[in-house]
């Protein structure tokens, strides 16, 4: 781990009109993504706002808003620009002068040079506004993939923008909800899948876009900088350079003044993430953060310990309890800001508090991995659509047959006949079988709603859509909200484009390959992981015991309580009578499919949400629980935390 003044983990937010208190209000409400300072910029047509987390350096240097020497441009950013060395000298063989060693300035000057196209230079992550003053346009970006959140409203030429829902909330905005999000999350499962959120006249900018806001005419446009498609290359079969590729990703996001640990689920994302960094400095005191549930089938502390063991680590775990997801569930809404899809998210969220407990401030983390590697076993299915439109049976059969030797599961056939199927036969069986629950006002309210998954016909438009579309933006959201909530900065290193480039450009037999999930990272890291890790092919993560929370009985007291409440039964999104059918199956074991606990948590995730932020309600009120009064609430420790050194 080298010095160098890098960029920051903060939030960002801003308008067309000069307010300094209503300026002030969004950036307090945003304070957790940047406790370590403050700054704004205000004048008669902005007003920009930044709050500060800092990782390498804490002095004025770092300071923002950041303007260029001449004072023309004024930015606010929040992110890591990882390669804003080689950018810097490069910026100085043209004539660029230099005041700091910091990658907020890089970006200044980038702009200076490449104007908008300064972005396509970056490699990191990254959502920022640059007030132009010679142009009068607020230009504004957002990464590649979307790992840093932008949020914005526009309407009759007022422009807002923050790097969360809440700041925005400090505006006069009307509060309604969007109810074809809500459809899509409840019917499709679907969420951040779009620019719509589920506020009604609230927007993201999406990954890969740039969006410019001219002060003048106050017209808005945004455009597509990156598409992955215009980025693939030929002949990308070489695991050793996948490994390469990924190894200095790594490299590139350990950069740090402060500690910096690595989640560590115990799969092997995280697996070659931990050991990646054991390789690149072998004196590190690294610190991994972990969930356990003993006695669960879910556990993977065997493969955590095996880790932890191999690379000399201290290990932190924590085993969350149903009553704790009743304690901290109103924080929990108020930290992800819109519905979420499962407890699972909840595991994350405590496994971000025990590192902020243990004085991390920057976690290394797998997301992307599954999207780009196809490590979801339904991805399988996809790849059997695949070898059937090409005639390859032969190919298929062996396919199926080793996938079924190792796993006994035949899903992905069930998958490969849900892609066969019409559109009709698929609403059909939606309706019938997966979403019996919601009302058929509301399905024929949004009866021109689609699912993309219903149309892909091959693995890699299948990875592609996971990537843009159906799996990553959520967890990316998941991932930011959670951690910046505890003032961490996450940072993703299979998310380096390059690696994404490369993995993307690699045929369909070597992401999946003799019924094998991840064949060629699996491949590149053979010699590096644990062998016992390389050869799983379960696929857990995260993942939290749902059903059986929600059949404990202080839970069951919660959910019948919001599952009978007037509020719950005036909705009409669901049939309520249907809904408390559904989870008395799942209570007396009737029902117990996978996704039982999902259905019913979706329900309970929209109703919640619609108490907290369009009605403004205590969400929880009257319910047996304590709950805190405001948001954010004073920190807890952990009740259950194990922490191990293996030497």
């Amino acid at each position: 781990m080298h010095s160098i003044i890098c960029g920051k983990m903060c939030g960002i937010t801003g308008f067309n009109w000069k307010e300094a208190k209503l300026l002030k209000k969004m950036c307090d409400a945003i304070k957790h993504r940047g406790p370590d300072d403050e700054g704004a910029h205000v004048d008669d047509t902005v007003s920009l706002g930044h709050r500060r987390l800092s990782i390498l350096d804490l002095s004025e240097k770092g300071h923002q808003p950041m303007y260029s020497e001449d004072g023309n441009l004024v930015l606010v950013y929040n992110g890591e620009i990882y390669n804003f060395l080689e950018i810097k000298e490069e910026l100085i063989s043209k004539g660029h002068h230099f005041r700091s060693r910091t990658d907020t300035e890089v970006i200044l000057h980038c702009y200076q040079e490449y104007g908008t196209d300064c972005v396509r230079h970056f490699n990191g992550m990254w959502a920022f506004c640059i007030y132009d003053k010679t142009k009068e346009t607020l230009f504004l970006s957002r990464d590649r993939f979307g790992i840093k959140p932008l949020y914005y409203h526009y309407e009759n030429g007022r422009f807002i923008f923050a790097s969360e829902i809440k700041a925005l909330l400090e505006h006069d905005i009307p509060r309604k909800e969007n109810r074809a999000i809500i459809f899509d999350y409840l019917y499709y499962n679907l969420t951040d899948h779009t620019e719509d959120t589920f506020f009604e006249g609230i927007k993201r900018l999406m990954p890969g876009h740039n969006l410019t806001f001219d002060l003048n005419t106050s017209k808005m446009e945004i455009s597509k900088y990156y598409d992955i498609h215009d980025r693939l290359s030929e002949g990308a079969t070489d695991c050793g350079k996948l490994k390469e590729i990924f190894t200095d990703a790594v490299r590139k996001r350990l950069i740090s003044d402060v500690p910096v640990g690595s989640c560590l689920s115990g799969g092997i994302d995280s697996s070659a993430i931990v050991v990646t960094m054991r390789k690149i400095d072998p004196s590190a005191r690294i610190k991994t953060f972990s969930l356990r549930f003993p006695d669960m089938k879910s556990d993977e502390t065997v493969y955590q310990k095996e880790v932890s063991n191999m690379v000399d680590s201290v290990s932190y775990s924590v085993t969350p309890e149903p009553s704790e997801l009743m304690r901290d569930l109103q924080d929990l809404l108020m930290t992800q800001e819109e519905p979420f899809s499962g407890t699972s998210v909840y595991g994350q969220y405590r496994v971000m508090q025990l590192a902020k407990d243990s004085g991390i401030k920057v976690l290394l983390d797998g997301q992307g991995a599954d999207e780009i590697l196809a490590g979801y076993h339904y991805f399988h299915g996809y790849y059997y659509y695949e070898l059937l439109k090409g005639f390859d049976i032969t190919h298929l059969m062996k396919e199926a047959n080793q996938y079924y030797s190792r796993s006994k599961s035949l899903s992905p056939m069930m998958y490969l006949l849900l892609r066969a199927t019409t559109e009709n036969m698929k609403k059909l069986l939606y309706k019938h079988r997966k979403v019996p629950f919601l009302s058929q006002g509301f399905i024929k309210e949004n009866q021109q709603r689609k699912d993309s998954r219903w149309h892909l016909s091959s693995l890699d438009e299948a990875l592609y859509e996971s990537m843009m579309v159906y799996s990553l933006p959520h967890l990316l959201r998941f991932e930011d909200k959670n951690s910046m909530r505890f003032s961490i900065e996450s940072r993703v290193p299979f998310l380096d484009y390059r690696f994404v480039e490369y993995a993307f450009s690699m045929p369909s037999e070597m992401k999946i390959n003799g019924g094998v999930t991840k064949y060629a990272f699996r491949k590149a890291m053979e010699g590096e992981v644990p062998q016992s890790i390389l050869s799983r092919y379960d696929k857990i993560g995260f993942a939290t015991p749902e059903q059986k929370w929600l059949r404990e009985e202080a839970m069951i007291k919660l959910m019948n309580g919001i599952i009978n409440s007037d509020s719950f039964r005036s909705r009409d999104f669901w049939n309520a009578v249907l809904v408390t059918d559904m989870y008395d199956k799942m209570i007396s074991k009737e029902a117990s499919g996978i996704f039982v606990g999902t259905e019913i948590w979706r329900c309970i995730s929209v109703e919640l949400w619609m108490r907290l932020y369009i009605e403004k309600q205590q969400p929880l009120a009257a319910m047996p629980i304590e709950l805190p009064e405001t948001w954010p609430i004073k920190m807890v420790k952990p009740r259950e935390t194990v922490v191990e050194t293996f030497t």
